[in-house]
């Protein structure tokens, strides 16, 4: 069955793109993943100037998905299901301002939905910490270099893919099951 609904777009960062990138391309309704830059003051920054921590960006995925298949609401709980938001820019063993965790919206809707899945967890005490997340309107959105495009499908065997990543695409398919993808 095709859908007739127009592809939206998410634009999330939590810790490493890599991270990200693994697990949003295995969810049904995904339609394309890239990673890139968003956030910060200098136009078409790369890696090296994004990690130096001067630039303002932020490591992020941007999502094209279906949202007859997969609702915005279901990839912010995926979101929050495989990063930590309570951190201020870090992520385990990534520090730094471009592992910050937040949510570039890129409507009203989006936004809504952002801070009402934010107010649950933090009703829910989900977390045990205060979330830290932002919720900013989406920016000028920098494609990252070739080499960062799904990268964990062609570095599954470098350490940081087994240490870091592969625990979330774990998690992803222990909890979200229903919602992978076919292989």
């Amino acid at each position: 069955m095709t859908s007739h609904t127009s592809p939206a777009v998410a634009t999330l960062g939590g810790g490493c793109f890599w991270c990200l990138d693994a697990v949003y391309r295995r969810l049904r309704g995904v339609l394309r993943v890239e990673s890139g830059y968003a956030g910060g003051h200098v136009d078409a920054p790369s890696y090296e100037e994004v990690c130096g921590k001067r630039t303002g960006h932020v490591e992020v995925v941007q999502v094209t998905f279906d949202p007859a298949v997969v609702s915005y609401r279901e990839l912010l709980e995926v979101f929050f299901a495989i990063h930590d938001p309570t951190t201020p820019d870090r992520q385990g063993n990534d520090v730094g301002p471009q592992y910050r965790s937040v949510i570039f919206t890129h409507d009203d809707a989006q936004r809504a939905d952002a801070d009402a899945v934010i107010a649950e967890l933090t009703r829910d005490d989900t977390f045990g910490a205060p979330i830290v997340t932002h919720v900013l309107p989406a920016p000028r959105f920098w494609p990252a270099e070739g080499y960062h495009q799904d990268y964990y499908a062609r570095n599954a065997r470098q350490g940081y893919c087994q240490v870091v990543i592969a625990p979330k695409v774990a998690k992803l398919r222990a909890k979200f099951a229903d919602k992978l993808a076919a292989a």
